[in-house]
């Protein structure tokens, strides 16, 4: 490797070093090249990169940064880096993985956020569920007293709604009579006409009125006998 290669190298590992949010250093004997080719493809998927580094330019990008009191002493031996531009706790998690399918690699240290990483703080956060895991739980725990709003709501609804289909057929919305009350109909009507029996007492009344008009006939001439003996008692006694 000439001059500008090495220059260009600590140029590039610059740059990762900056827009990185998490470095993990790796020991990486044991490990071939299909292995790494296939370590490197799950990475992407947490948008990290794991770059091969020679120790003495890494100390070079590093040389006045953060970075130089969490990585410089784990920049000895075969050493690669994983540069994380995403979830860490992913990256975490893929190496972590790997190391137990493959019994190769080995995490030296790193840093997160700007504090150094131990090895087992690494193997903890390798444990925990990344962050889109995380926001789905979250989601659904808010989602979740919603939901119950929602279907109550939904069989007050449905409740309201059957009770006015039966008033509606009831008749009492629309105001149309229930068919039962138009059955009765008749029924009341009749009910409303007087009866025969309200002419009675005239009958009654014109009958007295005849029998009383035969009793003052049928008094009279007894009456007037009595007064006309009376009448020719008195003259022959004159």
């Amino acid at each position: 490797m000439n001059r500008d290669e090495k220059e260009a190298a600590v140029k590039e590992i610059s740059s990762e070093l900056e827009s990185a949010g998490a470095i993990f250093a790796v020991d990486y004997r044991g490990i071939s090249v299909p292995q790494a080719a296939e370590l490197r493809s799950k990475l992407r998927d947490s948008d990290a990169s794991f770059s091969v580094v020679k120790n003495r330019l890494a100390k070079r990008a590093t040389d006045g940064t953060d970075a130089a009191a969490a990585l410089d002493e784990h920049l000895v031996g075969p050493t690669a880096l994983t540069f994380v531009r995403g979830d860490a706790v992913v990256a975490a998690k893929t190496i972590s993985d790997f190391i137990k399918a493959n019994d190769v690699l080995a995490y030296k240290g790193g840093l997160m956020d700007g504090a150094t990483l131990a090895p087992e703080q690494f193997n903890a956060i390798a444990k925990l569920p990344g962050v889109e895991i995380l926001r789905g739980q979250l989601v659904g725990l808010a989602a979740s007293p919603l939901s119950g709003v929602v279907r109550t709501l939904n069989q007050l609804l449905a409740g309201l709604a059957q009770q006015l289909g039966q008033v509606a057929e009831q008749g009492l919305v629309s105001g149309e009579p229930p068919a039962e009350a138009e059955a009765e109909e008749p029924e009341a009507a009749a009910a409303d006409e007087p009866e025969p029996e309200a002419e009675e007492p005239a009958a009654e009344a014109e009958a007295e009125t005849t029998s009383e008009s035969e009793d003052e006939a049928d008094q009279t001439p007894e009456e007037g006998g009595d007064d006309a003996d009376t009448d020719a008692g008195d003259e022959k006694e004159d």
